[in-house]
């Protein structure tokens, strides 16, 4: 009988205990859980490849974790250039979105057939910038800084980078052959991206470069932003995606397109600063400039 009753009494603690540790660890800080945390969906066994721009990283690798934990579908993400992963896409026959940093890539992209052309939108806005050291410790305020002697400078590989691309363009249409010339000899690096421009940056392995505004919202503690002058800002950038045509599966490539668009995707690229509007980034140049748009590469900028 004694057995059965201290049996009894050890059923009865364990029980108040497990209930103890419940409620201790409902009442962090202070304040007890009034709502249970959601599970993610379950897995579906589906996934999507996006082929993407490094101008959208840090927004997209959110926005692809947020998409998994609501629908189940696993998301795989290729970033580096936007040509670069254009012609991964066209090697593997691969993809099921391509999402690059600028319109320019997009429209090679439809002209190759690689895409969709009904299919695409446009996600966010961007303007190019000076971007500098925590500081601006050489003290660079214009563009032209960028031409003294001895300011080491980056700019993205314009070949298969949107913001390189951008780069070249606002110096040749800005500077004078001797400033362009000063200018690319300042040239230090051509980067892979515009994750690796940022980094650039960020690590002091130059002084400067030329990407865009965001870039300091990337790492705030490091990377600073110098505005160029209205005059200097040559057009607005815009991020679009499409549907590739690799796709297996278009209506769930199209499910994360829209879900881009929703109100909760569009959080992940307010919280570093994109532009959600043509009218946000007018607001910031100062000045009306034409959104989107093609740029050719003139040939000398092929081979630093």
């Amino acid at each position: 009988m004694m057995k059965k009753i201290m049996s009894h009494w050890l059923v009865v603690l364990t029980l108040l205990i497990a209930s103890l540790a419940l409620f201790v660890g409902g009442c962090a800080n202070g304040k007890q859980s009034s709502q249970t945390p959601q599970p993610p969906a379950p897995s579906t066994g589906k996934h999507l490849m996006i082929f993407a721009g490094a101008a959208s990283q840090p927004p997209l690798e959110l926005a692809a974790k947020a998409f998994e934990k609501k629908t189940g579908v696993k998301v795989d993400t290729v970033f580096g250039g936007s040509g670069y992963v254009l012609s991964q896409m066209k090697l593997g026959k691969k993809g099921d979105l391509y999402f690059p940093g600028s319109s320019d890539f997009m429209e090679i992209a439809k002209k190759d057939g690689v895409v969709y052309p009904e299919t695409e939108q446009k996600i966010v806005y961007l303007v190019n910038s000076i971007n500098v050291q925590k500081g601006n410790p050489k003290n660079i305020q214009t563009l032209k800084d960028l031409t003294r002697p001895g300011i080491k400078v980056a700019i993205a590989n314009p070949e298969g980078v949107c913001v390189g691309l951008y780069a070249v363009e606002i110096i040749e249409k800005t500077f004078t052959p001797e400033e362009k010339q000063a200018f690319r000899d300042n040239i230090a690096n051509y980067t892979e991206s515009c994750e690796k421009t940022a980094t650039a940056i960020s690590l002091k392995t130059v002084d400067a470069v030329i990407g865009w505004s965001v870039f300091q919202y990337w790492d705030p503690e490091k990377i600073e932003t110098v505005k160029l002058q209205p005059s200097e800002t040559l057009r607005i950038g815009y991020i679009p995606i499409a549907i590739s045509k690799y796709t297996e599966n278009r209506e769930l490539a199209q499910q994360f397109i829209d879900f881009l668009l929703s109100e909760e995707g569009k959080t992940f690229f307010k919280k570093y600063q994109y532009f959600m509007t043509p009218a946000e980034a007018v607001a910031y140049i100062g000045a009306d400039r034409p959104v989107g748009g093609e740029y050719t590469l003139p040939k000398e900028w092929l081979k630093k």
